[in-house]
């Protein structure tokens, strides 16, 4: 089935876009708020995620946290939400024909939300819980270390969920000034999939959205290009593995060359087929999990890898890594491996459209951050179009080693070793 969606305005400039599925037995609602933790201060780093988990706790109609959930879920349905660096988005998914009370929740959330400030004090336990966890878990932790050594010291480098001390310091006047200045209605989506129609949608959305005042918001800082300060950053932990982080400058959401991007990313390290797999864990057993990744945003981009390797294997994997990027400069990419990448992205990527949630949000999402809906047979056709020459001019473009950066977190890592080997 061929989805289509219709998009509208309600009179405050709110957006709207119906992804109908008659055959579905579900219906699912995404709010996407264009503010992420690139639009913060850094005395307010982490003041998005923070106001993500502050809208459940509690509304003028449904005063705690469990009156919200218990909405959604004494109706079988789910909810929950994300930050990004760029968006904050609130979702539920429910039967069709309870549409109305998800809908009814999400602007109840937007519009009433309590903010009490001893509410507020004790989610922020909550919130630098998380921040610790993420500290915990060493793969999550070099993330974040290669983020901040990619981009620099700016917002878009900086954790979406903050550092327990900036977090620490957020009082009730910092979440009211960020929704009045960014939940507008201009700045947000509301998109629903499932079984419904645009008219229904509509017609509840102007109930419950059109009061909702008009007002100009900011524009987040774009990326700068810092000088980097290192280009190996490791932390010494007591563990029994290194994890390994390299990545570099990228492009951004809607650059010419983000389709031949994917299906390189796709040979390099997507699957059980990437070259990454086959090269440093099958041939050689230097990692059990390796892969790489594509970050895009309206501005820069990154291109990553990650891997888990033993300590004495550090230096041989990252040469390994490196050696596969720059392949991609050296050699084209043979047609019977283009087309094995094709089949898989194409693939994935129709796969990952399977349900109502996932549809919902990749339109919301879309028309928020593009302006428009890119259809579903237009980007097969962006990835089926992909040439050998493309990749290896898009490699090109990225893969300099003057370009790398290596996240390490671990119990050893020789940092000025690892600087030769990308800088070879």
């Amino acid at each position: 089935m061929t989805y289509e969606w219709e998009v509208s305005s309600l009179d405050n400039g709110l957006r709207v876009v119906t992804t109908s599925d008659p055959r579905a037995q579900s219906v699912s609602l995404t709010l996407v708020v264009r503010v992420g933790s690139r639009a913060e201060e850094r005395r307010t780093n982490g003041l998005t995620h923070y106001i993500e988990h502050m809208l459940f706790k509690g509304t003028t109609k449904r005063p705690d946290a469990i009156e919200i959930s218990a909405a959604i879920e004494g109706a079988g349905g789910s909810l929950n939400a994300y930050t990004t660096k760029e968006v904050t988005a609130y979702w539920n998914h429910l039967p069709f024909d309870k549409m109305a009370l998800g809908m009814d929740v999400l602007a109840d959330m937007l519009t009433n939300s309590l903010l009490d400030q001893g509410e507020i004090d004790r989610e922020r336990t909550v919130v630098q819980a998380e921040i610790r966890r993420s500290y915990d878990q060493p793969g999550a932790w070099a993330g974040e270390l290669l983020s901040t050594a990619t981009y620099g010291d700016q917002p878009i480098g900086w954790p979406i969920a903050g550092t327990v001390e900036s977090v620490g310091v957020l009082q009730r006047p910092d979440f009211v000034v960020h929704l009045t200045q960014w939940y507008r209605p201009a700045n947000m989506v509301l998109s629903v999939g499932g079984n419904t129609t645009h008219d229904e949608v509509m017609t509840l959305a102007a109930s419950l959205f059109g009061d909702i005042e008009p007002r100009e918001t900011p524009t987040p800082l774009p990326a700068r290009p810092l000088p980097r300060e290192r280009s190996v950053v490791a932390e010494q932990r007591p563990i029994q593995q290194c994890h390994l982080g390299l990545a570099m400058l990228g492009i951004a959401r809607r650059d010419p060359d983000r389709h031949p991007l994917s299906i390189l990313n796709t040979i390099l390290g997507r699957g059980m087929s990437s070259r990454l797999f086959r090269e440093v864990r099958e041939r050689r057993g230097l990692a059990y999990s390796v892969g790489s990744g594509v970050s895009r945003y309206q501005d820069t981009g990154t291109v990553s890898v990650s891997a888990g390797v033993a300590p004495e294997k550090l230096e041989e994997a990252t040469r390994v890594i490196v050696d596969e990027l720059l392949r991609f400069t050296a050699e084209p990419v043979s047609e019977d491996e283009l087309r094995r990448a094709k089949d898989f992205a194409i693939g994935s990527f129709r796969l990952g459209l399977e349900t109502s949630r996932a549809i919902a949000r990749r339109a919301g999402e879309e028309l928020l951050q593009t302006g428009e809906v890119e259809a579903i047979e237009q980007v097969v056709a962006g990835l089926e179009a992909v040439t050998p020459v493309e990749i290896e001019r898009v490699a090109e473009r990225l893969f300099q080693p003057e370009r790398f950066v290596i996240a390490v977190v671990g119990p050893q890592a020789d940092e000025e070793a690892l600087a030769r080997i990308i800088s070879a």
